[in-house]
């Protein structure tokens, strides 16, 4: 591959509120970082970068904002061109995509084994970026899951936080029935084109749509098999769950106050506390698959890591850059957790006073505490390369298992889908 062109170092820049999408080449003496929502994940980089460019006053860090799919886009048609002139030094990257970059492009990103202690992160954020023995990834944030839930309406319908504590599935339909029955409100919103629900009740077990090795893990797969029966219990139980479609239905249920409580990734926390309910909110752990041996309460939807490219001409810098704040920094995880509602993946961070503090909108819960807890329990598992693909396939079949139809017929069209887009 072509280097990038070699820069000279220059006093300290933060590029701040500036889009910089026309950009082809990075500007001489910066650590050029790609990522999308500014609001979010730029912003945690930008308190990363003032960090770093306290000790290191003669580094540059520059952030440009992209939408997520167009940052996507511009990065895989350069490498699949072989043109590296113009990419970043270091890029976000969503982890359900990170098994396909490093795969589909070999040698691209830089190993960080022996410049990161991987062995102070979420293990299962370690696994999904390695390869060959190789891990690529600063792991960023996680995408842990638990059950939010209306304290008020579960009240209602004579449930206290208690009767969530370890509770599996087939439980939970109980209680949703009961709360619909004597309250009115359904417990769910549910998308029947969003596979993202299947995927949590897999890795809750250590599952996934594929093997170690990559092989699709459908047909003939028991944990696939238990996921979609119990999510499929769930769907033909149609009282207890309100059809949405899209994104501002589904997150509407709840934020008006007709949805009764949502499962889903811990980034969910700030769109709960817009709907300016405080106190009469409440998190639970995850319910766990019923009847499956290993299965637990912690699982995963969503979250991000950086990956530094093997073409930068300052990799060693960008490295430096990650290991010392993304790596090792406690309290900058205190900060962006506080600030952007970032649960990063820095295990030690668990121990601060953030995650340690009571939050009144959720009822004087430690909210961060419990998720933190959760994240070090998540099960590892192989992303693969084509998740989006075995999502297609899965929600193409949900309709008809929400009518009653055959889970036998419904494994046997998705492995058959996945099999002939793969092959």
């Amino acid at each position: 591959m072509n280097q990038m062109l070699i820069r000279a170092r220059k006093s300290v820049f933060l590029a701040t509120g500036i889009s910089l999408l026309a950009m082809t080449s990075a500007l001489a003496g910066e650590v050029t970082v790609w990522s999308w929502d500014p609001n979010f994940n730029g912003a945690t980089m930008k308190e990363a970068a003032a960090r770093y460019s306290a000790s290191h006053p003669d580094m540059t860090i520059n952030l440009v904002d992209f939408a997520k799919a167009d940052l996507e886009q511009k990065l895989q048609a350069q490498l699949a061109s072989g043109t590296t002139e113009g990419l970043p030094d270091i890029v976000l990257i969503e982890d359900y995509g990170a098994q396909k970059y490093l795969l589909s492009f070999p040698g691209a990103f830089e190993p960080l084994n022996g410049k990161i202690d991987y062995s102070g992160f979420a293990p299962y954020k370690v696994e999904l970026a390695t390869v060959d023995g190789n891990t690529y990834s600063m792991p960023f944030d996680s995408g842990v899951t638990g059950l939010f839930y209306r304290t008020d309406i579960l009240a209602e319908a004579g449930y206290s936080a208690a009767d969530l504590q370890d509770i599996d599935w087939d439980q939970f339909i109980e209680i949703a029935k009961v709360v619909k029955e004597k309250t009115g409100h359904p417990m769910l919103g549910v998308d029947l084109n969003d596979a993202g629900a299947l995927r949590i009740l897999l890795q809750s077990m250590g599952g996934w749509y594929f093997t170690a090795d990559g092989q699709p893990a459908i047909a003939g797969d028991a944990k696939f098999k238990a996921a979609l029966s119990t999510y499929a219990k769930l769907l033909q139980t149609k009282e207890i769950y309100k059809p949405v479609s899209g994104w501002t239905e589904y997150t509407g249920g709840f934020v008006s106050g007709e949805v009764a409580s949502v499962f889903t990734g811990v980034w969910m926390t700030a769109t709960i506390k817009a709907a300016n309910m405080s106190g009469q909110w409440g998190v639970a752990p995850l319910p766990k698959m019923p009847g499956v041996e290993g299965a637990t309460h912690a699982s995963n939807l969503g979250g991000s890591s950086w990956y530094v490219l093997s073409s930068s001409a300052e990799k060693d810098e960008a490295v430096d850059f990650l290991a010392e704040v993304w790596g090792k920094d406690v309290d900058f995880y205190q900060k962006i957790l506080v600030d952007q509602g970032a649960l990063g993946s820095l295990l030690a961070a668990r121990e601060g006073e953030a995650y340690k503090a009571n939050d009144a909108y959720f009822g004087g819960q430690a909210v961060w505490q419990s998720f933190s807890d959760w994240l070090a329990a998540v099960p590892a598992v192989n992303y693969g390369i084509f998740t989006n693909e075995v999502d297609a396939a899965v929600a193409a079949q949900l309709p008809a298992l929400a009518e009653g139809g055959s889970i036998d017929d419904a494994i046997a069209a998705i492995d058959a889908q996945v099999r002939a887009q793969i092959k």
